[in-house]
């Protein structure tokens, strides 16, 4: 501890016990519920108004802005968190951008006006420069990587900035490539020198945090349908069956996703990046199904420029993706071949039932329950109860 109560900036220790989610990651989750809640929520709106592709792209960029940053300081704080005064302040300057990033969520996703969106983008990721070069000169041991990441994260963020002097119609041509050098800097980093130190238990703990941000989103979604019920009786059995089907859902992708311990695919670096990596469709389909349900509940209104079908497709096709995505991420490995089948098949069912729209929402909660069904009759011996806190024996 220096004189003006800073630490040196070492690495934590990968096997330290109970190691658990701090009060600040606690706290700076909570702003991205704000983030996410409106990502969803303009996604419904401009689903709602019959542009699927247009929603569903500008939908995939911002919710990759969100989920990025809050990634790379969730790797970053199991590595090198102090809980300093200067580690705090660092990070509540990441909290703004998020905040500034969620402002202009409308402008991104309605107006395709990139301007706020970025300045928030480039708040956050600059504030985390800050932190690597910390880490650099505290590290002898990980300086190498340190500054990579400092130089990587920073080249890219000029590239942002220099973005917004495109044309207005090629930026969306821009967004994909910088994107694809972002998600390449850690490849880059880690690859080259001694891997980060990660405690994967910590990282588990945090991605099921974040997993209950979202998934506490469709919750939200559910009572704003009893709320619309009781405003207009005449819909009353409908939205009432919404909610229910919607809680159904919520709860069943909740109780899949913690059905399994994930923190033993977190091992090397190939099986830290396809679980870091491939979480992004883990979030971004539970972000997308409030948004589904809320256009499912203005259906019902007749308040919507969507087929039937599309309409349906809006909830089905995230949880099949949810499920999916998690059952290859973190519990194809604990069943057998027919276990296997049987997801797999329920989960593809899933979308099928669009054919029916007037029956999909009923079916798709079916069988999401039916999912966790199958995956409660494999569960081995001794297997983590679902929501059962992660921590280290």
């Amino acid at each position: 501890m220096t004189r003006i109560g800073l630490r040196r900036m070492v690495p934590r220790d990968p096997a330290q016990r109970h190691r658990a989610a701090s009060p600040l990651e606690l706290l700076f989750d909570l702003v991205f519920v704000v983030a996410v809640g409106l990502a969803a929520t303009n996604l419904h709106e401009i689903e709602a108004e019959g542009e699927i592709t247009s929603a569903v792209l500008s939908y995939g960029l911002v919710f990759f802005s969100i989920w990025w940053a809050w990634m790379n300081f969730t790797w970053f704080a199991t590595s090198f968190d102090t809980d300093d005064w200067l580690y705090r302040v660092m990070t509540v300057v990441q909290m703004a951008g998020v905040l500034v990033l969620a402002a202009g969520v409308h402008a991104v996703m309605v107006d395709g006006d990139f301007t706020v969106g970025i300045t928030g983008y480039v708040i956050m990721r600059l504030a985390l420069v800050g932190q690597w070069i910390r880490a650099a000169v505290s590290s002898t041991r990980f300086r190498p990587s340190a500054v990579r990441y400092a130089v990587g994260i920073t080249a890219v963020q000029v590239l942002w900035v220099a973005s917004l002097a495109l044309p207005h119609d090629l930026r969306p041509v821009a967004a994909p490539l910088l994107i694809l050098a972002e998600v390449l800097v850690p490849v880059w980093v880690e690859s080259r020198s001694e891997t980060t130190p990660w405690h994967t238990h910590h990282l588990a703990e945090r991605y099921s945090l974040f997993t209950l941000i979202v998934l506490g989103e469709g919750l939200l979604a559910s009572s704003n349908a009893v709320i619309d019920a009781l405003e207009h009786t005449e819909h009353l059995a409908s939205l009432l069956t919404l909610a229910a089907c919607g809680l159904v859902i919520t709860v069943g992708m909740w109780w899949i996703y913690f059905s399994r311990e994930q923190h033993d695919h977190i091992r090397s670096l190939p099986t830290a990046l396809v679980f870091g990596y491939g979480h992004y469709v883990v979030f971004a389909a539970a972000g997308a199904l409030p948004a589904g349900l809320e256009v499912a509940i203005r259906a019902d209104g007749g308040r919507v420029e969507l087929s039937s079908s599309a309409v349906a497709a809006t909830v089905a096709v995230p949880v099949a993706l949810f499920v999916l995505s998690i059952w290859a991420l973190a519990i194809r490995p604990s069943l057998s071949r027919s276990a296997n089948t049987v997801v797999i098949a329920l989960t593809l069912a899933v979308p099928a039932s669009v054919a029916v729209p007037a029956l999909s929402l009923p079916v798709t909660a079916l069988l999401v329950a039916a999912v966790v069904v199958t995956l409660e009759v494999a569960s081995p011996r001794g297997m983590r109860a679902p929501g059962a806190p992660v921590t280290v024996p």
